[in-house]
């Protein structure tokens, strides 16, 4: 891509910490280093948050992303107008506010599908908002075999094969099938990023990468794989095969379920984690925290996270690949 990459963040729940953290993050001066950045939203709601914490910055209200004005003094915001300030509390659950967030989210997606912009980033929702408005249905849902989580933490990232499933499940759900497609959407999509040869390391399920689902499943999995021209290895021990991610041995590591990738990534660093969406046919970045209702309002919120997401997508829809180290 000769230009840097036109990137589309939503505001996030009205109600949290979401627009504190994106105004704070294009305050920054950084985030057009990386991108043509806009964001879908509020207009009211930006100019709230850019006078409570008193950021120099401008806000314009635009039409389409063709009228944006790529200064890093001004927010430009898609607004289509439907939200009612009056409608809610800050820090506080609200079905107003759940709504609007499925309706953004639902806007974002289609100048993404539509090609006007080339990547998204999600700011904070809630999803018990989403739940009152009954709009959960417009998250991405993670699928194994369709979409996945991927979470970076500066040199450690981590995909996982499995999402929000009891253990007792993982266990059956794993299959050779299963392994070697996400190990292949997992390749392709690095290359895409601009990672030339990526370096692929699947984690086992058991102590010591020893168990049955290791010998009938992952490991025919990733030899299915391997068969394709892929660098991979594994399943390698899992106690171990993070720390060698850390130390630039693998781009990436196959986490087999949830528990397994999240403790090493929160435990490694939480401040600049991101976390992305593998699923939609565009990249879709998002945070690793909530809407921290507790912190809305006091000037407090840590923006590392939301700046460190827009530059991250930024940089891998250029093709430009991870930061390095």
């Amino acid at each position: 891509m000769n230009k840097k990459p036109i990137v589309a963040t939503m505001i996030g729940d009205p109600a949290g910490i979401g627009p504190e953290v994106v105004a704070k993050a294009w305050a920054s001066g950084e985030v057009h280093q990386y991108c043509q950045p806009v964001l879908v939203g509020s207009a009211e709601v930006m100019q709230d948050v850019v006078d409570v914490n008193n950021l120099p910055l401008k806000i314009n209200k635009i039409q389409s992303v063709d009228d944006k004005t790529n200064d890093p003094s001004v927010i430009d915001i898609l607004d289509s107008g439907k939200f009612d300030m009056g409608s809610y509390i800050k820090g506080q659950d609200n079905t107003s506010c759940g709504q609007i967030s499925a309706d953004w989210l639902e806007e974002m997606d289609q100048l993404a599908l539509s090609g006007a912009v080339d990547a998204t980033v999600m700011a904070p929702i809630s999803s018990v908002s989403m739940k009152m408005a009954n709009v959960l249905d417009k998250i991405v849902e993670i699928e194994p075999g369709h979409s996945y989580l991927f979470l970076i933490s500066g040199p450690l990232r981590v995909m996982h094969l499995t999402d929000h499933i009891p253990l007792r499940e993982v266990c059956t759900l794993i299959s050779k099938d299963l392994v070697a497609g996400a190990i292949e959407k997992l390749n392709s999509s690095l290359i895409e990023w601009g990672i030339a040869n990526p370096r692929i390391v699947v984690a086992g399920l058991n102590p010591h990468a020893s168990g049955t689902e290791e010998d009938n499943e992952i490991r025919p999995g990733v030899d299915q794989a391997k068969a394709l021209g892929i660098n991979v290895e594994g399943p390698m021990p899992p106690d171990s095969v993070f720390r060698q991610c850390i130390e630039d041995k693998y781009d990436v590591v196959l986490a087999m379920f949830h528990d397994q990738g999240h403790i090493a990534v929160k435990t490694w660093g939480f401040s600049g984690n991101c976390a992305l969406i593998m699923g939609p046919p565009y990249l879709h970045m998002s945070v690793a925290h909530g809407t921290a209702y507790d912190l809305v309002g006091t000037g407090k919120a840590d923006h590392t996270m939301m700046l460190e997401a827009i530059k991250l997508t930024g940089n891998l829809a250029a093709g430009n690949g991870f930061f390095s180290e």
